[in-house]
């Protein structure tokens, strides 16, 4: 017996509300960068530059207590989170300590980090320090830097496959769909104020490439049937191709988040970042390849006579692939 998440036949009409599905998209977008201009990123020492303690106690953690001690010491901005996480003993009572770069320093001295350590076992005699990492200031803005330009070639990439791959109007639509599901997982993590650090801009990455293969496999599908309902309305060959690919979008984002779901609940606070970035993009990704990239496609409109091109008698079309994605 065969596993079916949607029924074997279809016929929903996805473009039914098309103006609220796109305009939520492009208020969610406008939200986003408000957000990260008011709000902002919770920046990870990997683009602020500081160092980051990783402290271990069976005593429970006071974060309060913790802050006064550290306090007095006149290190600059310093930041403390409890970390939680199930697979933790019950005396495994976990801190993470951010330091922000020390003036004049690439990182926090070895003699502070013996005065920070002291300061602490006066709150809690049982506390060791189990990690510390440090990025210098110049270093982490080379980050920022490598990490803008990374995303920004990626959707130039994307820009040229696409449109060799299609026609411009597909080109436009997969790409304004990948600006906005970067841009809103930006804001997500804007307003949740997630730790922000080069794992979330791999999972970026990574989010790019899922949601361009979905789109690209609905486009594949309506390009085909493009050339074989040479004279069916835009709108129902669309609803058409995104019914017939229902089934394969609806098991392909649901296995892969079962995975995901499993490594967010047992995987560690290590990874947990990157993995809830992963769960928002599949999600997102999955929800931009119909009601953003097919949106766009349907306004902006395509070729319908694929039988001929103008002023000879070899099909169009042939200058694109025809293998799946």
């Amino acid at each position: 017996m065969r596993l079916r998440l949607v029924p074997q036949e279809t016929d929903w009409n996805f473009f039914k509300f098309w103006k609220i599905t796109f305009g939520a998209s492009v208020l969610a977008v406008i939200a986003s960068i408000v957000l990260f201009f008011t709000v902002g990123l919770n920046l990870g020492i990997d683009f602020l530059g500081g160092t980051t303690i990783r402290t271990e106690s069976p005593a429970a953690v006071d974060v309060g207590e913790y802050r006064s001690a550290l306090a007095e010491l006149g290190l600059g901005d310093v930041a403390i989170t409890e970390v939680f996480d199930p697979s933790f003993g019950p005396d495994e009572n976990v801190a993470q300590v951010r330091i922000q770069a020390q003036e004049g320093e690439e990182a926090i001295t070895e003699q502070n980090i013996v005065t920070v350590e002291a300061a602490l076992q006066e709150v809690n005699p049982e506390i060791r320090f189990t990690s510390v990492e440090s990025v210098g200031p110049e270093v982490s803005g080379e980050l920022i830097w490598d990490a803008v330009l990374s995303v920004l070639a990626v959707m130039g990439a994307v820009l040229v496959y696409v449109w060799l791959r299609f026609e411009w109007q597909f080109s436009v639509g997969a790409v304004a769909a990948l600006i906005h599901d970067v841009i809103v997982t930006i804001g997500i993590f804007c307003l949740l104020q997630l730790p922000f650090d080069l794992s979330i801009i791999a999972a970026l990455l990574t989010i790019v490439g899922y949601s361009l293969n979905d789109t690209v496999v609905v486009f594949d599908r309506v390009r085909e049937n493009l050339r074989k309902f040479k004279t069916m309305p835009l709108r129902q060959l669309m609803n058409l191709s995104l019914n017939e690919t229902l089934s394969r979008t609806a098991m392909t984002s649901f296995t892969t988040l079962i995975a995901l779901i499993a490594l967010y609940i047992l995987g560690g606070d290590v990874i947990r970042g990157f993995v809830f970035a992963m769960i928002w993009g599949i999600v997102i990704g999955t929800y931009s390849s119909v009601f953003v990239a097919g949106t766009i496609l349907l306004r902006l409109g395509v070729k319908r006579d694929w039988s001929k091109e103008k002023g000879g008698d070899s099909p169009a079309g042939t200058q694109f692939t025809s293998s799946d994605a």
